[in-house]
């Protein structure tokens, strides 16, 4: 672990999209196998908001499909040690995105519907959100 300008340790290692990216697409072999080690030896943290960058990135500037993204990303969180926070919503959000219309903010927020109580003016996201309301048990 590394220290802070300030003296004081660092207690987890967050990874950026670029870092994600890397390990995705393989694309810079040396790149790669750093971020391939760090995940075989570190726990390491992707916050959502890199999640969402990634997933932009990824349509928008490599054309990767709804499906390659969900079923890599679905595979990447499930690493031993890969922490997102929480990680039941991302899976159901890759899982939203990839079956719907939605871009990957509103599939995360309809996916958090189930348990929280969403307000938006978007058609598409409201449908989402009474589908699972109505058809998804909470708990």
């Amino acid at each position: 672990m590394g220290r802070t300008c300030d003296g004081e340790v660092r207690t987890m290692i967050l990874l950026d999209a670029n870092y994600v990216l890397r390990f995705l697409l393989r694309d810079n072999e040396e790149m790669y196998q750093i971020v391939r080690e760090l995940i075989s030896q570190e726990v390491c943290h992707i916050d959502n908001e890199v999640l969402v960058e990634v997933v932009f990135v990824l349509i928008k500037v490599y054309d990767v499909s709804r499906h390659t993204i969900r079923t890599s990303l679905e595979k990447t969180v499930a690493l031993t040690n890969i922490r997102v926070k929480d990680e039941a919503v991302i899976l159901r959000a890759l899982e939203i995105f990839d079956e719907r219309n939605l871009d990957i903010v509103d599939a995360i927020l309809c996916a958090k519907s189930t348990v929280h109580d969403v307000r938006t003016f978007d058609k598409k996201l409201n449908k989402c959100i009474r589908f699972f309301q109505e058809n998804v048990e909470i708990g």
